[in-house]
């Protein structure tokens, strides 16, 4: 099994640790890193971890073999290059890191260490989008041409102004941090990487200083088109509709997936819910077991970042970002 330590036990933190504690035999947690041990007694009690304040201390223990990580977006690229320079698997919250040099930093560490890393792209694991990508493929939908993605939740309504997430620094695009890198992610598995970005975003609904109306037109290298709208202040809701030369697929939620055919003929499947994040931690512990480095190929890690800090310059200038390849 998998030993791991958890770094930002908050409410996402222990979501991550009850989808494993004690239920399978790939991964489970051994100590949790808090700023506050003596007020987390609970949660000591609850999963029967160890507390401590002192991540250099997990670094060095033995006993730990992996770290996940559930801290603030703008701590991750330090901690994982602490992580790795220490030899330890490292399974880090989205988004990977803000900005594309801290990517490319974090990646080069990990690189260097030989150890596996993973990011929390739990949705990858939905039944309607493994079914999605297995028919794509196939080849059932023929080259894909454009991709329209939309994931958006009630987050500023349940951000309180003190929460570390309600702030420019640590959500930069509104609510790409929280739900657009998501899509993108799952935009590059089909699509390859985006070229280009023009975003809108502004602040039109509340107080705490996060835009809550995001939404960018991309253009991937393929040639293929793309758009994506994320809403910080709206109704629960995601879609995925790749259209192709033979025809389209649409995932609306996670388990939903409606196929459409040249002529508008459509089918629709429907799938029992999963648990991803449950699914996407044991994928984390297969890789280390099977010694996969990269879950995920560090060029889409860098490029879904590349998209985000886009998508932040081209909401403020106005215009259209190219990336780097």
């Amino acid at each position: 099994m998998l030993r791991a330590a958890i770094k930002g036990p908050g409410n996402w933190g222990i979501r991550l640790i009850k989808a494993v504690q004690g239920q399978n035999r790939k991964i489970g947690f051994v100590t949790a890193v808090t700023r506050n041990p003596s007020g987390q007694q609970d949660l000591a009690d609850s999963f029967g971890l160890n507390l401590t304040s002192d991540y250099a201390g997990v670094l060095a223990d033995p006993a730990v073999d992996a770290i996940v990580l559930a801290t603030p977006h703008s701590q991750h690229a330090a901690e994982i290059i602490a992580a790795a320079r220490a030899g330890k698997h490292v399974f880090v919250e989205k988004p990977f890191t803000l900005t594309r040099a801290d990517a490319e930093a974090a990646i080069a560490a990990c690189e260097a260490a030989g150890i596996t890393l993973q990011v929390g792209f739990n949705r990858r694991y939905a039944p309607a989008y493994v079914e999605m990508t297995l028919r794509i493929a196939a080849g059932e939908i023929g080259t894909v041409r454009h991709i329209e993605g939309q994931f958006s939740g009630p987050g500023s309504y349940q951000t309180a102004a003190g929460n570390w997430r309600s702030n420019q620094t640590e959500s930069p695009g509104g609510s790409m941090t929280a739900r657009g890198v998501h899509v993108i992610d799952s935009m590059l598995a089909i699509a390859g990487p985006v070229s280009s970005v023009f975003a809108f975003s502004d602040r039109t609904v509340h107080q705490i200083d996060v835009d809550d109306t995001t939404s960018c037109l991309l253009r991937f290298a393929s040639g293929a088109t793309g758009y994506l709208g994320t809403l910080h202040a709206a109704v629960p809701f995601y879609r995925l509709h790749v259209f192709g030369t033979k025809g389209a697929l649409e995932m609306r939620g996670e388990t939903e997936l409606i196929a459409t055919d040249m002529s508008g003929k459509t089918e629709r499947f429907t799938f029992d819910a999963a648990d991803k994040e449950r699914a996407v931690l044991e994928a984390f512990a297969d890789a280390v077991a099977t010694g996969v480095r990269f879950p995920i190929p560090p060029a889409e890690v860098v490029n879904n970042v590349a998209v985000l800090e886009a998508v932040v310059v081209s909401a403020k200038s106005g215009k259209a970002v190219t990336l780097q390849p």
